[in-house]
């Protein structure tokens, strides 16, 4: 009897373990965003979180966890207990964390385990006030190369300031960078005047260029932004410029158990297919890619190598 107790024992704890997955969640799950509540990162997460809940009958509410470019949220995750019940949700802007903060508490690779992506935004904004002088970005370029432009981005080694970097270079201008802790501060010092130019995300912007208060330069994806056609494509006024566009994505910690992530990504790709959510990811120019987990994975490894670069090009040392 004593011998099969250690066997009973395994068999026991597998079938726990095997068990898991049809009775999470048992209780509420907190989805953490590194962005201020209202920004697109945080619309996008309330918006499958409340479709997540719905489906699996318990509450998944974000908690707005700001600083350090998404990292005070990110270590929060990645520091948590692995069961599924502390998630993260992010945009592309963690991928140039590891190069940019020399301690961040956890490895961005080993530490966050990617579950699902919500879709993919093919470009960005150049934006500018609406009673700035300048009126295209041929006026910027030949202002700038005169005189010393400042922008704002949410911080150092952000994407928005990666994409501003990059802008700079190859454009062959100096520009001044003041960093803000969120592209809403950004935003608000754009339209004070402290700051002369920015680049953002359709989905922080869309309304105040509705308003007329903002005035768009440029668009750096590779077609036309749909709700504003006229907008100039980067690349044509710009040749070479790279498409700098954004996604967002569902983590979990790292040892999080296979079935559970599995179990999340499947849920989150049918909650893609709601007509409420499709409504709002189009409405913020993402296209839906229904990656399973594992392409999930491999897609985030590719970004995080490939911000290397990115964050080399733009010339920022880590801090």
């Amino acid at each position: 009897m004593l011998r099969t107790m250690p066997l009973a024992a395994a068999i026991l704890c597998a079938a726990n373990a095997a068990a898991q997955p049809q009775t999470y969640p048992e209780r509420p799950v907190r989805v953490s965003v590194g962005f201020a509540a209202g920004s697109g990162p945080d619309i996008q997460a309330r918006t499958v979180s409340l479709a997540l809940g719905n489906s699996l009958g318990q509450q998944f509410y974000v908690e707005n966890r700001l600083g350090a470019n998404g990292t005070i949220a990110a270590r929060a995750v990645a520091q948590s207990k692995p069961d599924g019940y502390s998630l993260l949700f992010s945009s592309s802007s963690i991928i140039s964390t590891p190069y940019i903060y020399k301690n961040l508490g956890y490895d961005t690779l080993a530490d966050l385990r990617p579950i699902a992506t919500i879709g993919e935004l093919d470009g960005i904004f150049m934006l500018v006030d609406a009673k700035s002088p300048i009126k295209t970005l041929a006026e910027f370029l030949a202002k700038a190369k005169t005189e010393l432009i400042a922008y704002g981005s949410p911080g150092v080694g952000n994407g928005l300031h990666l994409a501003t970097e990059i802008f700079a270079k190859k454009a062959g201008i100096k520009l001044q960078h003041i960093p803000y802790r969120g592209a809403s501060e950004v935003m608000t010092a754009l339209l004070g005047g402290s700051v002369q130019m920015m680049f953002v995300t359709p989905p922080s912007v869309m309304g105040l260029i509705r308003e007329g208060r903002v005035r768009p330069l440029a668009f750096t994806g590779t077609k036309p932004f749909p709700p504003t056609p006229e907008v100039p494509l980067m690349k044509d006024v710009l040749p070479g410029y790279e498409s700098q566009g954004s996604w967002g994505m569902f983590f979990a910690p790292g040892k999080t158990p296979d079935a559970i992530v599995e179990m999340l990504n499947a849920e989150i790709r049918k909650a893609l297919q709601l007509q409420a959510v499709i409504d709002v990811m189009q409405r913020d120019g993402y296209m839906p890619d229904g990656r399973n987990a594992t392409a999930a994975a491999a897609f985030f490894r590719e970004e995080v190598l490939r911000a290397a670069e990115a964050v080399k090009a733009a010339g920022i040392e880590p801090h």
